[in-house]
């Protein structure tokens, strides 16, 4: 059985335990939705801009986390996610981007990458997979957001093309694939399987069984792991969390909650020493 790699920190949130143990001045982790200033369905720490909830309590909330972290708001870039496989590198004219209002959201974006401190990248999530990159050697990091859609777009697999870009070699590189909706608790019908099956590699240990006739269970987090697998990264790089999000009442879901809910947050960063 494979190690966790979230450790709570706070009610408020989880770190990647082994990254930021070994690497002083990295934060990198995952909201719960414990602990913030918000109402109703988006009890309490919700930290999404864009699913109805008052902005001033959102603003809040992130700045609760803000100060948790040690890296203030003006410092965090943030996305208009479309659910799709556009990656945006992340420069210091970037910042506050996203971080107090939603229109001014880096666009038409699910990814990003950067290898400058004192900026902290975000993505939110209501059941989608986190995905963290980073490569040990040069310290680039980066964050992706992967539904169904941008999954079958591989966006892993273009994130690991964006770093090669950077200069990375494929075996520096390490994954976190973070909490996200469990295998149990994700059916999807035939529309989407065809996209899942069209992108794998025939194989013994598919990432889905068949519930009843034009329904399956899908293993979300399998699907995205065995993508990088493809890409040319080993097991030993690939960290996958075993928190559900749908399962656990500390989290949002978007299944779950039957459409109405708030949102948690990955974020990944340097601090500047």
């Amino acid at each position: 059985m494979s190690i966790e790699p979230f450790y709570r920190e706070s009610e408020s949130y989880y770190s990647i335990k082994n990254w930021t143990e070994e690497f002083p001045g990295l934060t990198a982790g995952f909201t719960t939705r414990n602990g913030g200033e918000s109402n109703g369905c988006f009890d309490s720490l919700n930290m999404g801009l864009h699913v109805g909830d008052k902005q001033a309590n959102v603003i809040k909330n992130r700045a609760e986390i803000a100060d948790l972290l040690q890296l203030p708001l003006d410092n965090w870039v943030a996305a208009e996610q479309t659910h799709g496989s556009r990656i945006h590198k992340v420069t210091p004219s970037d910042k506050g981007m996203g971080s107090t209002s939603y229109s001014t959201s880096i666009k038409d974006t699910d990814g990003f990458l950067t290898a400058h401190k004192n900026l902290l990248l975000t993505m939110c999530y209501a059941d989608c997979v986190p995905l963290y990159f980073l490569d040990r050697k040069n310290g680039l990091m980066g964050v992706a957001h992967a539904g169904w859609k941008g999954t079958v777009d591989e966006i892993g697999p273009a994130m690991l093309t964006k770093f090669q870009g950077e200069g990375s070699s494929i075996s520096d590189i390490d994954v976190v694939i973070g909490p996200s909706i469990c295998k149990d608790c994700y059916v999807v019908d035939d529309r989407v399987m065809k996209r899942v099956k069209k992108v794998l590699e025939d194989g013994n240990d598919m990432p889905y069984n068949l519930k009843e006739e034009g329904q399956y269970h899908l293993d979300l987090k399998k699907v995205n792991k065995l993508l990088l697998l493809q890409r040319g990264l080993n097991d030993r790089q690939i960290h996958t969390s075993g928190y559900c999000s749908s399962c656990s009442s500390e989290f949002f879901s978007y299944r779950r909650d039957e459409g109405k809910t708030g949102r948690m947050m990955s974020f990944i960063g340097w601090k500047e020493k």
